[in-house]
């Protein structure tokens, strides 16, 4: 297959949300039919509800900044599915992607055709195979695993890593995962296994009973989150642990929130200092911080003369998050804010939090077949704020001519701009607009 002929195919598998199917037996046998690639390289493995790409980039960028050869493994993608795996920064290129794509759907067919699998892996389960796959082939010495959904039965578990991290878990795909915090907790901890380093970030009291339990039937001892952070000036933020200090002049990744991310990141830095005996310095660590980026997240970029925040808040506390900022930082500003969602969120709250930021409100549906219907987002719009304000425009690319044109009307001396949030697959939408 070339590129477009392994997109076609893939694509064609079905998603886990779509087809309803999880558990790891595909993704073992898969493994397993590929001589076990995992095996070849230390793992990380980051779970959580948000955050889990960013503390994915901030980890990347300190092994790099270290010569560590990395492998990264982030869902889902903006624009193309060769943004989720990356050596070293480098996406993998299309021609090895469909080589590897090729060569496990033979595999995956075959293994169906022998009755070893009922059914052929999903997408997810077989771009997993690829990614881990890739990563054995270019030698890599980390592979850094983004966790696509809970943990206990994600494609990604299967690989079994040596390091294991959660980030805050919130309310997120409770017709999956369940609709407490506990039943949540309970799938994402399922990651934390005997023998694995865990660390774990401050969680809210429902959820750190699940993990603390997991842990103690495990016989897990966390790595304790000792990492506080702080501003020294406008520029520098210092980020101090019971081991050493970090001075970061300034971080690509906006937001308080991604401090918080990012001290996480440093602790499983010194967990691979201190128990594999990586050579990653307090320089390593700093330069890595200062220089990781993650698209889609609080990603601020220029179009002509026009600002845009992209921002893929898709759950009530991603909402939270993009809310607190733009209060912190843009509370004069006039923002136009295109929004649109995936129907099986909370869009209720989501639009409570959200949508009184808006001056003006472009409301549209991003190519996805769980995309929500405009007019549906149109009766949580009114809502919360009138319906002067609220515009629905059903296609993406006319909703950004829309958004442009509305904030090229204010005047150069007020503050202006536009955000996109509500789902990354409208952000990459959008992005993919802007750069054609």
């Amino acid at each position: 297959m070339n590129f477009t002929e392994a997109l076609t195919y893939l694509n064609s598998l079905g998603y886990e949300l779509s087809v309803k199917k999880f558990g790891l037996e595909n993704t073992f046998k898969l493994l397993e039919a590929l001589q076990n690639p995992e095996k070849n390289y230390l793992k990380v493995q980051i779970a959580g509800t948000n955050g889990k790409g960013s503390v994915c980039a901030f980890l990347d960028a300190v092994c790099q900044s270290a010569g560590i050869k990395t492998g990264l493994y982030t869902s889902p993608h903006l624009i193309s599915v060769t943004e989720r795996i990356k050596i070293s920064g480098r996406e993998i290129s299309q021609e090895d992607f469909a080589r590897h794509a090729t060569r496990i759907r033979k595999i995956s067919e075959n293994l169906v055709e022998t009755g070893e699998l009922s059914a052929l892996p999903t997408f997810f389960e077989q771009v997993t195979a690829i990614a881990l796959s890739y990563f054995a082939e270019e030698k890599v010495e980390i592979a850094i695993l983004e966790t696509g959904l809970g943990g206990r039965f994600d494609a990604t578990t299967a690989a079994n890593a040596e390091i294991v991290a959660l980030t805050p878990i919130d309310y997120d795909h409770q017709d999956i995962l369940g609709n407490s915090l506990a039943e949540i907790a309970s799938e994402k901890a399922a990651i934390i296994r005997a023998g694995v380093k865990a660390v774990i970030a401050p969680q809210k009291e429902e959820a750190n009973q699940v993990i603390v339990k997991q842990c103690k039937q495990t016989n897990v001892l966390p790595v304790e989150n000792n990492c506080q952070h702080f501003e020294e000036n406008d520029n520098e933020i210092v980020f101090r642990t019971k081991k050493e200090v970090y001075l970061a002049e300034g971080m690509n990744m906006e937001g308080e929130h991604q401090r918080q991310n990012a001290c996480i990141a440093i602790n499983l830095a010194e967990v691979l200092i201190e128990n594999f005996g990586f050579p990653i310095s307090a320089f390593d660590i700093s330069k890595g911080l200062e220089n990781a980026k993650h698209k889609g997240r609080l990603e601020w970029r220029w179009f002509g003369n026009t600002r845009i925040l992209f921002d893929g808040a898709h759950n009530v506390a991603g909402a939270k998050t993009l809310s607190d900022y733009l209060r912190k930082y843009h509370a004069e500003a006039s923002i136009t804010m295109i929004f649109g969602s995936m129907r099986d969120k909370n869009l209720s709250e989501i639009a409570e939090i959200l949508f009184p930021l808006a001056e003006n409100l472009i409301l549209t549906k991003p190519d996805n077949p769980r995309s929500e219907e405009v007019q549906d987002l149109k009766k949580y719009a009114e809502k919360v704020i009138e319906n002067a304000r609220i515009f629905p425009v059903e296609d993406v690319p006319d909703a950004v001519d829309s958004a442009i044109q509305i904030t090229s009307t204010y005047s150069a001396t007020k503050r202006a701009f536009i955000c996109v949030t509500g789902s990354l697959y409208l952000v990459g939408d959008v992005q993919k607009i802007l750069e054609a």
